[in-house]
């Protein structure tokens, strides 16, 4: 098997090896029950479902300076 005459350097090596080390948009899906934006493969934030089924108790938000 053929072996490099010479060592690269750890430069060159990381000019390699980094080339393609970047972030990564991610990718959102909409909720088909409320339309809101989140991650695939995961419960809505929004309205607590996945893929059809409640999965997530949600607590409603009480709105303030309202006396009942």
């Amino acid at each position: 098997m053929p072996v490099p005459k010479k060592r690269h350097s750890n430069i060159r090596q990381g000019k390699r090896r980094f080339s393609n080390y970047r972030l990564k948009e991610t990718s959102l899906s909409k909720c088909p029950n409320c339309g809101a934006a989140n991650l695939s493969h995961q419960a809505c934030p929004a309205c607590g479902q996945f893929k059809g089924r409640q999965v997530l108790k949600l607590k409603v938000k009480k709105e303030k300076g309202k006396k009942e």
